[in-house]
């Protein structure tokens, strides 16, 4: 229940803090004569459907197993973060396509900005890198990878501010082409970003194995514990934000059926409890080779 809590409530300030940021952004490029603040404003709202994708993938990936899904839901976020970078990548090429079109046919066209679109980059670095601190925190309390994208969707929001105001603030100066460059400058960091959370998305959704680090960590837990003589195999595989070990274990070839079934026990136990990420471990006993 508690982080049913956590996550309408990040959904909320998510969803209210971007559309009433997004209003003020798109308001502030109509009257201030801004193309880049205008396509800050579109990231903006972008990000009130990431917010959504977001609430219903985790919703969802916290489901119960059951007779359908026997292993669970989890992969479910990773498709709310699929969907979250590609919303992200959409929105980033349709900001630069709108930039490349003002370069090459609107030029002539080009009007300098007033100070409101300045004003307004300011306000939105400070609120949308504040959003990101906010939902990054309870992201990581609730291992949440749909939520961590959303984060650094905010971020991307910031960065995209920050270049709107450096393209805003030249163009001001007497440079009018750099608005439309300051939306270009936008498009390469949102890909970034895009291309940095579809990636991880693919990894949680292909059975990839968790890194030598955790690999290492699990496989000293394990060797540590008693009656084992040895590992002699030990796999891993991510499912969303959990993961699914297949271990083999090497007890006293002379030892009862009942304690070696003990051990194993023992053993399965102690890494779902020490790992907290670790959802399942599928463990087989072998005898140990006579010394």
């Amino acid at each position: 229940m508690e982080e049913k809590k956590i996550v309408r409530k990040l959904s909320g300030v998510g969803i209210l803090g971007n559309i009433l940021l997004a209003a003020f952004k798109l308001l502030a490029g109509l009257l201030g004569r801004s193309g880049a603040m205008v396509s800050d404003a579109v990231h903006s709202l972008s990000d009130v459907f990431a917010t959504l994708v977001a609430y219903y993938g985790v919703l969802l990936s916290r489901k119960k197993e059951d007779e359908e899904h026997p292993y669970g839901h989890e992969r479910l976020e990773c498709v709310a973060s699929l969907a979250l970078g590609l919303i992200l990548a959409g929105t980033g090429l349709g900001i630069g396509y709108n930039g490349i079109r003002k370069l090459l046919f609107e030029r002539e066209a080009l009007q300098i900005p007033t100070a409101l679109p300045l004003i307004a980059a300011l306000v939105s670095v400070v609120v949308k890198e504040a959003m990101f601190w906010y939902t990054m925190y309870y992201a990581k309390k609730m291992d949440s990878a749909a939520f961590k994208a959303d984060a650094w969707h905010h971020r991307s929001d910031a960065f995209s501010s920050v270049g709107s105001f450096i393209g805003i603030l030249m163009a001001k100066l007497g440079f009018p082409f750099m608005d439309p460059v300051a939306a270009l400058i936008i498009c390469l960091l949102i890909l970034k970003v895009a291309f940095d959370i579809t990636k991880g998305a693919i990894v949680g959704m292909l059975d990839t194995s968790c890194d030598r680090a955790v690999e290492n960590r699990i496989r000293a837990f394990i060797e540590e514990q008693p009656g084992v003589e040895g590992i002699d195999l030990l796999l891993t595989r991510q499912f969303g934000n959990k993961i699914y070990v297949d271990l083999e274990i090497a007890v006293k070839r002379d030892i009862s059926l009942i304690d070696a079934h003990s051990i194993a026990e023992e053993v399965h136990a102690g890494v779902e409890k020490s790992f907290p990420n670790v959802k399942h471990v599928m463990i087989h006993v072998n005898p140990a080779e006579e010394k």
